[in-house]
């Protein structure tokens, strides 16, 4: 399994169902690597539709299945709502090495509900611990016959 850093470029999400009756919701996104964590900032009144332009960075050594980007509604009064969740697989990660912001299903139950835009990019980590010139060991030139 690779090692390195997973770059994970949170740019916005269309077509979500919108949790408030009386307001528009305030969406935020809570990213997930294995054990790893990160959370968006809240995406104050943007509702269904909102945008956020966000990176993160994840450190990834070991098995990772999938990367999962939950989407909550934030609310004051009461607990945050879920909206959705994304699950996008260790192949599109590791294999393409770099992916454009692309729209991803959000489902609810496998039920569709909306579209997120992400774009990734994994940044492999250099197992050479050598980094200066290489040497000059000789060779037939410098040979004494």
């Amino acid at each position: 399994m690779p090692t390195g850093k997973l770059e994970v470029l949170l740019v916005s999400a269309k077509g979500l169902n919108d949790t408030d009756f009386f307001t528009k919701m305030d969406p935020y996104a809570i990213i997930t690597c294995r054990t790893q964590e990160q959370k968006s900032n809240v995406a104050a009144g943007q509702g269904s539709s909102p945008e956020w332009n966000e990176t993160f960075v994840f450190s990834v050594s070991g098995e990772v299945e999938e990367l999962v980007i939950k989407i909550m509604d934030s609310d004051v009064i009461s607990e945050d709502d879920f909206v959705g969740e994304a699950k996008i697989p260790r192949e599109t990660l590791f294999v393409e090495g770099s992916i454009p912001p692309t729209p991803y299903n959000v489902v609810v139950n496998d039920e569709f509900c909306g579209e997120i835009k992400l774009g990734l990019q994994f940044i492999p980590e250099d197992t050479n611990e050598y980094h200066g010139e290489e040497e000059n060991f000789g060779g037939w030139k410098e040979s004494s016959y």
